[in-house]
């Protein structure tokens, strides 16, 4: 649940869009600590999140082999609204950062068993509470928000409670279960509420995947795609101490097929231009036949977060409209006829050449991260590009049809028509090399929501 629309009631909504999350490679010898808002850690075969979505406050936790620890949280929640952040660790995809390996996404028709288990620790203080968030969408594309939610509450503590209302009760996993259905503006939500505190727990996720099935048209069908089994927290207030002592999540082959095609190959880079990037990279194979690969790209030469920029049913791809003198990376996966993905490849990463205009100590780009009537939520990273350390910024946005920002965080900024002229606050005024920030707003709109601006950086 990361991002959500600031103005939903209760719980239950996974992220929105992309942000600029740390990753490291593999996990240390000893434990890590992510204080990063989107920080993330790879933990064998998962990833931890630290996953801040909703405060500015600080937020830590402390990864394990196969868990993590909230050691500060500094948040308040309303507690008639969202939570501060899920800080959780995750099997298969997140806003196209995928767990190693990942088997997700995969059609729920011939995926088999989702076995998972957990162990969890609560405090006696605070308000939040320890959930499962199981993510399905009716295609493959992750680098968005997805379809359907499912949350399974295995404890809460405080007035809260999930999104909507309690429409029925579920026998699953051998208990008993308040089943609540409703809508976040983003995606449906199908929530199950334990009437007891559960610290640990075995269970097949296909069973509630197929029981939500049953509540409604609109929450998927078995032809839709699991793409990530998540366990965590969401904290309102305090937190400190909840932990997740191990994690486990596997896939099972059921009676279709469910090979993944082999990873490509490394991408290598040609005809670099100011704005331009040719790719190439070597075949996978798949039993039932390779039919396309999907290119990812991130700002930068490390952090940020990979996004969709396109297909090909073939083995190179052109990237256009760069920015000249940026850093980017650059990283595929490919899909067969049976709806499988592979795991991404290495990325391989490349510097536009000089060019007029656009150039210069730091890029500036803008994503959407969440849309409904009328409003909408973006996302701005603002990248070094240089060898040095910048020391404050000015980021131009220029929209195509008519906005008005209503918030933001991370920056300040006036509006002239659709041209909105962005400032670091202190936090966000100083980038270290190959290093990026990322802010956020809220805007109101009457053309599209989804137009990508036009986007300038300047430094001193």
């Amino acid at each position: 649940m990361r991002r959500r629309i600031i103005s939903i009631a209760a719980a239950g909504l996974m992220a929105v869009g992309a942000a600029a999350a740390v990753v490291v490679s593999a996990l240390p010898a000893s434990a890590a600590a992510i204080c990063e808002q989107y920080g993330t850690v790879v933990v064998g075969n998962y990833i931890v999140q630290n996953n801040r979505w909703g405060t500015t406050a600080t937020q830590c936790i402390n990864t394990t082999s196969n868990g993590f620890a909230i050691t500060q949280q500094d948040g308040v929640g309303n507690t008639s609204g969202a939570p501060v952040s899920y800080p959780s660790i995750y099997l298969g995809c997140h806003y196209s950062n995928c767990s190693p390996g990942s088997p997700l996404p995969a059609r729920i028709s011939t995926m088999g068993n989702a076995n998972s288990s957990i162990n969890v620790s609560f405090p006696s203080s605070g308000t939040w509470n320890s959930s499962y968030d199981i993510w399905l969408n009716a295609d493959t594309n992750v680098s968005g928000v997805q379809d359907t939610e499912i949350m399974i509450w295995l404890n809460r503590q405080g007035n809260i409670q999930p999104i909507g209302s309690q429409t029925g009760t579920a026998t699953i996993a051998g208990r008993t279960w308040a089943v609540w259905t409703g809508s976040n503006g983003a995606n449906n939500v199908v929530s199950y509420l334990s009437s007891s505190a559960i610290p640990s727990m075995s269970f097949n996720v296909r069973d509630f995947i197929l029981d939500t099935f049953t509540r409604g048209s609109q929450y998927g069908n078995q032809n839709w795609y699991l793409t990530s089994i998540q366990a965590g927290f969401e904290p309102w207030v305090g937190g400190v101490g909840l932990a997740v002592n191990s994690f486990s999540a596997s896939i099972g082959g059921g009676g279709g097929d469910t090979q993944a095609p082999t990873t490509p190959g490394t991408p290598s880079t040609s005809g670099v231009t100011s704005s331009s990037v040719n790719l190439s990279w070597s075949a996978s194979t798949d039993n039932v036949g390779v039919t396309g690969y999907d290119i990812y790209r991130a700002p930068g030469a490390s952090g940020g977060t990979f996004a969709s920029v396109g297909t090909s049913t073939g083995t190179t791809f052109t990237n256009s409209g760069l920015t000249a003198n940026t850093t980017y990376r650059y990283q595929v996966r490919a899909r067969d006829a049976a709806g499988n993905t592979s795991g991404f490849s290495a990325p391989v990463t490349v510097t536009t050449t000089g060019g007029g205009g656009g150039g210069g100590a730091c890029s500036a780009t803008h994503r959407i991260v969440n849309a409904w009537s009328g409003a909408f939520q973006g996302e701005v990273v603002v990248a070094n590009t240089s060898s040095s350390t910048i020391n404050g910024w000015t980021a131009t946005l220029t929209f195509p049809s008519s906005i008005t920002i209503t918030q933001m965080w991370g920056g300040t900024w006036t509006q002239s028509g659709n041209t909105v002229t962005i400032r670091p606050l202190s936090y966000t005024s100083t980038i270290n090399p190959s290093s990026s920030v990322t802010l956020g707003f809220i805007a109101n709109t009457s053309g599209s929501s989804g137009a990508t601006p036009s986007s300038t950086c300047t430094s001193p």
